[in-house]
């Protein structure tokens, strides 16, 4: 059994499926980033900014929650002009999840009383200082647990990047399938592919449970100085 593990897991193709998640976790992190940032913007404006601009970002918002990431994906994949494969990709999923966020953060903002906006200005503070030090603090702590559960979708759906050849975790894994006789010198099995596809599935796991880890652990962490405070 040793053995066969061994010829299974060498570190051939150990290397040839590590590359693969490093292309995952890339295209994740860029992605949620980058949509965080935007989605963030976007929910301010659709929530305070002028009527037009309002509409401009409802538009958009509505546009891409409303379609599948995969078309954007293949969209992206063909008509983005960006120099590489996994850069085009990354753009589909700023553009598609950017939306969530934009949504998530809405839905936060308006869970904050508009008397904090009074209280702001009579101490002094511009519209702009009221948002970043007062309401934008108190909306992320209300939405970590639906941001949360984007994100772990976001780094699902990178698997979507096989669909367009793109040499990411879950191709690489369907790949073998395909090279498997060169690689290891015998036709492969059920029990092969089986746990191919269970080594990239704890992958998957791996990372998206360590973040609803951290999550958790930033949950108490702030219930603990909430308590503290009130005391």
């Amino acid at each position: 059994m040793i053995a066969y593990f061994t010829e299974l897991f060498s570190p051939t193709i150990l290397l040839y499926l590590l590359r693969g998640f490093a292309i995952t976790l890339r295209v994740a992190a860029i992605a949620i980033v980058l949509s965080i940032l935007i989605g963030t913007v976007l929910g301010l404006v659709r929530s305070y900014a002028p009527w037009p601009l309002r509409k401009l970002a409802g538009a958009y918002i509505e546009w891409f929650r409303n379609t599948p990431n995969l078309l954007w994906v293949m969209v992206c994949f063909i008509a983005a002009p960006l120099p590489s494969d996994w850069a085009r990709c990354t753009m589909a999923y700023v553009l598609f999840t950017s939306a969530m966020m934009a949504e998530i953060v809405r839905g936060g903002l308006n869970s904050i009383p508009r008397g904090q906006f009074e209280a702001a200005q009579s101490q002094g503070f511009t519209l702009p200082g009221t948002l970043w030090y007062i309401i934008l603090p108190q909306c992320f702590r209300h939405i970590i647990p639906t941001m949360l559960s984007q994100i772990i979708t976001v780094v699902k759906d990178t698997s979507f990047m096989a669909q367009v050849a793109v040499a990411e975790l879950l191709f690489r894994t369907k790949n073998l399938m395909s090279i498997f006789y060169n690689v290891v010198g015998r036709q492969i099995t059920a029990m092969d592919v089986f746990l191919l596809f269970g080594f990239a599935m704890l992958l998957y796991f791996a990372v998206n449970f360590t973040l609803s880890c951290v999550v958790r652990f930033l949950q108490k962490r702030d219930a603990v100085t909430s308590a503290q405070a009130r005391n």
